[in-house]
């Protein structure tokens, strides 16, 4: 069967918010978080991803992720699956068929070998085995491995159950210009929108990607659409200092969930270990720019 690609625009990746004197997961600040995803129109939600510390969680967590999220939103779904061999992935994606049903839009699964004809074979043995339309993530940051685009390509082009991919191996726009040329599967950025206006230079189909302010990248891809790089420019640039705060190697992600916290997105910022939460040295620096944008957006509005 021939899964629909991936709608184009922005697919806003959920942190996972933890209460600060147990570090269960916090529901209510979750259910919270999407609403704002749906409020400024986001194409839908990627869940379980990287952002969402899916490797931290038990499965029980993870199908109670699910079920807020499903349960407070009516968007379509991607949801990640956090491990790297077949046989784990398909019991992840297995509990996101079962949880999200029709809703699922996505399972997204991680590149774990540079060889194009073995890639594709394992993409084909989880959708054989779940059914799923799968988002390929090429994030070598993550898992250790590297492919060129070529091979990424050559790859997906054998894989009918392909529905998106996820270009995150550095640099991101020579990649995603080979890799939407090559294939005809949508694109999208990932990596805190770093690369946004390149990305979508290049032939993206938007972001899918965590950022403190998701109607940032929102704008920015809606502006491209409707008048280019000056238009999308001139969205964007108001987020771009915020956007490469938190950028910033190992701790990107509790900056993030600070900068969450501080708009009142969810109640507690914290990570779960190994993950380093966010130097109490950064605090004034952070207050800076999540100001500066809700001042600009203040004026604007």
């Amino acid at each position: 069967m021939v899964a629909d690609p991936l709608a184009p625009g922005v697919w806003g990746v959920v942190a996972t918010p933890f209460t600060e004197s147990t570090q269960d997961v916090d529901l209510a600040s979750l259910a919270k978080l999407v609403g704002h995803y749906r409020r400024i129109g986001v194409t839908g939600l990627t869940v379980l991803g990287v952002f969402g510390e899916a490797a931290r969680l038990s499965t029980a967590e993870k199908r109670a992720v699910l079920e807020v999220v499903v349960d407070s939103v009516d968007l379509p779904i991607v949801v990640g699956a956090s491990s790297a061999s077949p046989a784990p992935v398909i019991e992840e994606v297995e509990l996101a068929t079962d949880v999200v049903g029709d809703r699922l839009a996505g399972a997204m699964v991680q590149v774990n070998t540079a060889d194009p004809d073995l890639l594709a074979s394992q993409l084909d043995a989880v959708h054989a085995a779940t059914g799923a339309g799968l988002v390929v993530q090429d994030y070598p940051l993550v898992t250790g491995t590297t492919i060129s685009a070529l091979n990424l390509a050559e790859a997906v082009e054998q894989v009918e159950s392909v529905v998106a991919i996820k270009a995150e191996a550095p640099p991101t726009p020579p990649a995603i210009a080979t890799l939407t040329a090559r294939t005809g599967v949508p694109v999208f950025g990932g990596l805190g929108g770093v690369g946004l206006l390149d990305e979508l230079a290049a032939g993206s189909a938007g972001a899918m990607t965590g950022f403190s302010f998701p109607e940032g990248l929102q704008l920015c891809v809606d502006a491209w659409w409707r008048g280019g790089y000056q238009a999308a420019l001139e969205a964007y640039l108001r987020y771009l200092p915020l956007v490469n705060f938190e950028a910033q190697a190992r701790i990107g992600l509790a900056i993030r969930k600070e900068a969450l916290r501080r708009r009142g997105l969810i109640s507690d910022s914290g990570v779960r270990a190994p993950a380093p939460g966010m130097p109490e040295t950064l605090d004034k620096q952070l207050d800076r720019h999540v100001a500066a944008v809700e001042n600009m957006k203040n004026g604007e509005s």
